[in-house]
């Protein structure tokens, strides 16, 4: 594999941007489907062949392109010509880049207060391989400044950080329930994501052997169960429009959730989190995507765990490469 500074990559169509710490899941999710890993540079994955999907990945590079250099100010030249946001991936070379960087337009990241929809304006990506070497994709799978969103944070009404996952995967979801929505939130306490789906003005039913914060039980629009959210089915809570969960489970258990609840419930939102136990199984996270509409992606806020989609109109674009990479 090429590090950066011993050559530049060639051969390769697509540059997934690993999310953090997770390099190795990636590499192996993109093996274990058969595609060719080219080269790897810190948190940077080459691969060649046509843009898939990676869960793994934060950020995708679709349209990559390695331009050469005379100066920093004919490196802030080639990116203008190409459009105008770009965001810095640092690999090397630090201050030169940075010097680049400076010579184009501003962006103002703001972080987001929830309920917000992501930016809608293309966002390339772009590294300093070597001094002369500038590697940038004018198309990326995400608007967020190299694929991690941040948001205005509550630090006095959540009952856990719990929320802010689902604060992350609504927003990619460019959709959330409302007024008149029924929610199961399975797995609830002490109830991160039964406060945001409420603070949404949802229904929500919770489920959980332990209880909810008492501020949050005590909400009009919140019923809380206790039992085993395994043994929930669909009978037993009538019509949902939003199934989600963040419980701790085995992956292969979590995969039994997802299967029941997308079949039982075919035309509901379904989010849950997926975590993941040691080494990641790359056939098991195959094993979600071939749910009917599944999709999958790690999210910002998510720790060793990946979050699943199952929404009707497909889910997060971010997690299907669904891009025009024509220029």
């Amino acid at each position: 594999m090429a590090a950066s500074g011993s050559g530049t990559p060639t051969g390769h169509d697509v540059i997934h941007v690993a999310a953090a710490d997770h390099v190795d899941a990636l590499i192996d999710e993109i093996s274990q489907r058969g595609e060719r890993v080219v080269a790897v540079a810190d948190d940077l994955v080459f691969v060649a062949g046509a843009a898939r999907p990676a869960a793994w990945a934060r950020n995708s590079w679709l349209a990559p392109r390695t331009i050469t250099i005379d100066s920093i100010g004919d490196g802030a030249r080639a990116l203008r010509a190409l459009q105008r946001n770009w965001t810095l991936h640092r690999v090397a070379h630090h201050r030169r880049a940075q010097l680049i960087a400076d010579r184009l337009p501003p962006i103002r990241f703001r972080a987001l207060t929830f309920p917000a929809d992501p930016p809608t304006a293309p966002l390339g990506g772009w590294t300093l391989w070597d001094r002369h070497t500038l590697i940038a994709s004018p198309v990326t799978t995400s608007a967020f400044a190299d694929g991690t969103p941040a948001f205005v944070e509550d630090r006095d009404n959540p009952p856990n950080r719990a929320y802010l996952k689902l604060w992350e995967a609504l927003t990619l979801a460019r959709r959330r329930p409302g007024p008149g929505d029924r929610c199961l939130d399975l797995g609830a306490a002490p109830g991160g994501w039964t406060w945001v789906l409420a603070a949404l003005g949802a229904t929500v039913i919770s489920v959980d052997r332990a209880e909810l914060a008492p501020a949050l039980a005590d909400r009009p629009e919140v019923a809380h169960r206790a039992g085993d959210a395994f043994a929930v089915r669909a009978a037993d809570v009538g019509a949902v429009d939003w199934i989600c969960s963040d419980l701790i489970a085995y992956p292969e258990r979590l995969l039994e959730l997802a299967r029941y609840w997308c079949a039982a419930c075919p035309r509901a939102a379904v989010i849950i989190t997926v975590k993941c136990q040691g080494p990641v199984d790359a056939a098991l996270c195959a094993r979600f995507l071939a749910i009917p509409g599944a999709r999958l992606l790690h999210l910002a806020h998510n720790k060793h765990e990946l979050t699943f989609f199952r929404l009707p109109e497909g889910g997060p674009p971010e997690a299907a490469c669904a891009v025009d990479t024509t220029d």
